[in-house]
Parts: C-alpha cells; structure tokens; sequence
C-alpha cells in the first residue's frame, strides 16, 4: 500500500503523478478495459471524492443496522425474560457461525466467476440477511403474541400489579423471587427475537469483508489508504446517526405513535436508510468478471509489489526521466499508441535500461479456489506476522464487544439505576428505558469521535508510526473504560465513549492497512533488515475475511464469560472493567506485529 510506506521517497516513486512508468501502465489497462465488451476503465484509473463516497455508502448502511442492534438487542431479550447469563449465550450463535462461514465466503469471493462480479454478489446476499433481521428483532415479540405467547405475567411479578413502585424500592438490592418477564411467557418471541439477532449479527459484521474488498478492488494501489480512511469515515458516520436516533424518544412524537412505539420507529427508519445505502454501493462500479482476468493479463490488477520489482531495476531510468525533464514532457515521451497495436508498442527510449510493457512481471493474485480444508489450514498455518496480528486484533475485538453489546443495558442499570424485567409503565422501567436511551448518546458521541479519528489516523502514522499509533488507540480505550467503571456517571457516559471511537477508528483501519501492506510487498517475515518473500499462496480477500472472523471469536469468548463475570461480581460495571483488562493485553501483544 501506497499511503503507509515507511520511506516517503518510496510512496513518491509509486504514486502514478510522480512516475511516468506507473501511469504509463495504468493508462494502458485503462483504455483496454475500455475497448472491452463492458467498460472497466474505471477500475484502473483514480477515483474522485464523490465515487469514494458511493463505495463506502455501504459501511454506514452496515452500522446503521448495528447501531440498532447494539443499542437495543439486549433490552428486548431481557424485557422478555431472558437473564445476563443466558442472554450473553444467545450472543455466542452468531460469532459461532460467523468464525467458519466468514472467511469462506471472502475465500468464495475470490473465486466467485459470477458474472454480475465477485464481491457484489456476497454483499447482495448478506444484506438480505440484515433485512430480515432488522424485521425480525423489533416485531419478535409482536408476532410471538400473534403465535400465542401469554406476554407478561403480573402475577409472578414481584411488583404485583402496581404500575410503579416507591422511591424505597426503586432503589432496593433484592432481586426479584420470580419476574413476571419469563421465557416461558415469551417462546416464540424468544425464538423469532434470537433468529433476528443472529442474522442481523452475523451478516452486519460479515458483510463489511466483501464491502471492503469490493472498494480496494475498484481503487489503483495508491489510494487504497484513502479509500480505507473514507470507509471507516462512513462507518462512523453511520454510527452516529444510527445511535442518535435511537437516543430520541420517539413515543412523544407524531412518527413513533403511527410506527408503533420507541423500538419499532427506530428500526423502521434504519431499515429505510440501510436499503437506500446499500443500493448506492452496488450500482456504484461493475466488477471484471474472474474469467476476463484469469484470460486477459491487462485486465489484471497492477500490485505495488509489481511496481516496485520494475522500478528497482529499471532506478536509473526513471530517476533521469524524473530529474531532467517536466511531467508534461515525460508524459508526451511516454505517449500510448492505441491498444489495438499493443503488442507492436513500446516504451520511451530514453534509456536502454527501460523495457517493453510485455517485458514487465506483474504479480496477480492467482490463488487456487480454496476448499473448507483448505481455508482452515490457512489459518492454523499462517506466516508469524498474520498470526500476531490476528491475535492483537482478537484481543482489540474482545474489548470494544464487551463495551458495544452491553453498554446501553450498563448505562440503564448501573447510571440510571432502572430494572428491564419491571412491569411496562412502572418507575424501574421507565428509568431503566431512560438510560439506555442516554446510553445511545454515549454510542453517538463514539461513532463520531471514531468518524473524526480516522480522518486524521494517516497523518498521525507520519508522524509518530504505524506503532505508535496503533498501540496507543488501544491504551486509551483502556483508561477510558477503567474510569468509566469505577465511576458510573452520567457525564464520563459522554466524555469516555470518545475512548471506544478511537479504538474503533483504530479497528476498521490498521490490521487492513498492514494485511494490504503483507500482500501488495510480499513481506510477510524480514529477517537481518531484509524481506523473506513467501512461498505458502494466500489470497488478499482470504486474509481480510480471517482478520475480520477475529470479531466473531471475540463475540464467542465474550458472549460466553460476560454474563457469569457481572452474575459473580453483581454489578454491570464489570462490562468496563474486562474492557480495561483485554484492551492492556491487546495493546501488549501489538508490540509483537510486524510493521512494514
């Protein structure tokens, strides 16, 4: 990748507006993909700020969806009777699937000979998903009553049927004998509510590896870090909308009363966005088919590593074209004959050292479709620097999990002091619907602040490091939380949910930045200073989708220790404090990966 070399003078030699070669090459590859059947020039040529935005639509499409998940999930299992302990378990389906399923579909999408693309179709399929769910989780308790669940029971409530209760007993320990909000009372619901979860989990947190393939692919070299940034930018974006709408009470307002309530309204106007979005990505670009580039080299993407291969032997070449001349005179010495008479074509003579294009090696992502087997070994068996990271960013997961899944329901019991199993309309749950509606604040504040780091996250690389940067995002998540745990207020609520955009921001931007970094140079080890190529054949989108599967073995491990964690420590402050412990550990192992 272009953006984060280490050397500046390496990013000058492989930018196109600073070598003739390289925009000699791709401007061949532009006007052949012109001159096919479907025009795919735009595949090899820059793209503006407004195609930048088109293809990263999806990704606040994608936190749209999960704003409403994270925001409100939670509150819906437990006011159906679900506890911490087996609600944190109906969070591990999802991260369970998503581990084996994930990575074979980004595997799939390298293989993919549809010829609609490779990425679009994954990402049409996995949106459907999304949809489904963003139906099923609101209305699941509706269509359980529909089906014939009894709904809440007053009787075995232990506020009777007192639609509030004192001030005494708002503030009162005692846990409930038996709540009037049981599963038993809610089976369909709970089946319906948990199915929507999980497609609504699942397919939100898969369908960012196809979308962000899809964008790199449809992006030369060396803008990719640009166009990661404008994704995560999008992302937060995406983010902050998704939860100020759920901070609005929508029940005094004239839309909430047609749409049915609070919950109902927020995923109403979620769904409407994330369709609209998700048709703006996909109409954005078509794709080269894989069986036009496995037939046509010039159809092929041009990798960096290629690039550079070509200028460290042909140096003194292209340093004298660059010393000695403007770049209006290389280009006119470096003008293309038409493509048609491409085999007879050749390069400026300035130097004997500059060979013809059909001379040039590219190095293309060949890789062998990649069976089940396959894939899992690729992951058991993967160079020391993919395992480091996967690990860092397993550990980073871990963290920022815990925060987004349970933060609301933290904000609703530990802040505002409410109970989600009281009966509708009393004290406790009106209280308790109050915090997670502040709480969706606090989440708003951390998609903006995620929005607002990535905009300046390259910048800050320059100056102080890949490193540097990396490492730090995630210790001040950790003292961010830790405060926030150890005083439950409704301001740190506001002020420390900047620590989890920061992390996030970091999230959705490094590991992808070095995976691409490892694939486009070929560095996967270096060894006494210098590079070790590597021979073991693995995929761009294969190493995405296993860097992102980290996200559902993180949801896994969480979902199954969270709940007995706040069951054995009685207090939902546990949720920050095992944030603290898994970001310090995630920000030690970072120490151990390798920067390129």
């Amino acid at each position: 990748m272009v953006g984060v070399a280490a050397d500046p003078s390496q990013a000058a030699q492989l930018s196109s507006a600073k070598n003739p070669m390289i925009k000699y090459l791709l401007k061949q590859r532009e006007s052949h993909a012109r001159a096919q059947d479907a025009d795919y020039s735009h595949v090899f040529r820059r793209k503006t700020r407004f195609e930048l935005f088109r293809l990263s639509a999806i990704a606040m499409a994608i936190e749209f969806a999960y704003a409403a998940e994270t925001s409100f999930v939670s509150p819906i299992l437990l006011q159906i009777g679900i506890d911490h302990k087996h609600m944190t378990m109906a969070w591990g389906l999802s991260p369970l699937i998503g581990f084996f399923v994930s990575p074979l579909l980004g595997s799939i999408s390298d293989r993919c000979k549809l010829r609609w693309g490779r990425r679009r179709p994954i990402i049409t399929l996995l949106s459907l998903g999304i949809f489904l769910g963003l139906i099923l989780v609101p209305y699941g308790k509706e269509l359980g009553v529909w089906l014939g669940d009894v709904g809440y029971n007053y009787s075995t409530s232990n506020y009777g049927n007192e639609s509030s209760v004192s001030a005494a007993a708002l503030l009162s320990s005692e846990p409930a004998p038996e709540s009037g909000a049981s599963p038993s009372n809610y089976k369909f619901a709970v089946i319906l509510t948990i199915l929507g979860m999980v497609l609504l989990d699942f397919d939100a947190d898969t369908c960012q590896t196809p979308a962000r393939t899809y964008l790199l692919d449809m992006c030369v070299p060396e803008e990719q870090p640009k166009a990661l940034t404008t994704f995560t930018l999008f992302a937060g974006f995406g983010g902050t909308i998704g939860y100020a709408i759920g901070g609005i009470d929508w029940e005094t307002t004239h839309i909430g009363n047609v749409l049915g309530g609070n919950i109902p309204t927020v995923f109403t106007l979620v769904t409407i966005i994330f369709v609209l979005c998700y048709l703006v990505t996909v109409t954005t670009f078509r794709e080269i088919p894989l069986e036009l580039i496995e037939r046509d080299e010039l159809l092929r993407p041009l990798s960096c590593s290629a690039i550079k291969k070509e200028l460290k032997k042909n140096n003194n070449a292209i340093y004298y074209i660059q010393e000695n001349s403007t770049l209006d005179e290389q280009m006119k010495a470096a003008a293309v004959e038409p493509i048609a008479s491409y085999q007879n074509s050749r390069l400026p003579a300035i130097s004997d050292k500059v060979k013809r294009p059909q001379d040039l090696e590219l190095q293309v992502d060949d890789a062998a479709p990649i069976s089940l087997r396959g894939y899992l070994k690729s992951i058991f068996i993967m160079p020391h620097s993919m395992r480091m990271l996967a690990l860092t960013n397993l550990f980073c997961w871990m963290g920022h999990v815990t925060y987004c899944l349970y933060f609301t329901d933290f904000v609703g019991e530990a802040v505002f002091h409410g109970d989600p199993t009281a009966p509708p309309n009393s004290a406790p749950l009106l209280l308790y619907e109050e915090g997670v509606r502040f709480g969706c604040w606090g989440m708003s504040i951390y998609a903006f602040s995620c929005s607002i780091y990535s905009m300046s996250v390259t910048k800050l690389m320059k100056w102080f490091g890949t490193k540097a940067v990396y490492i730090s995002g995630m210790v001040y998540y950790g003292i961010g939380m830790l405060i926030l745990g150890l005083w439950p207020t409704k301001w740190g609520v506001l002020v420390f949910s900047t620590s989890a955009g920061i992390l996030y921001g970091t999230l959705f931007t490094m590991p992808f930045i070095l995976v691409a970094n490892y694939h486009a140079k070929n560095c996967f080890r270096v060894h006494n200073g210098e590079t070790i190529p590597l021979k073991q054949a693995r995929g761009l989108g294969t190493d995405v989708a296993i860097i992102s599967s980290m996200v559902f073995i993180a949801q896994l491990i969480v979902s199954l220790c969270v709940g007995p964690l706040v069951a054995w420590m009685e207090t939902t402050c546990a949720i920050l404090y095992a944030s603290t412990f898994l970001s310090f550990t995630a920000a030690i192992a970072a120490m151990f990966v390798l920067y390129v």
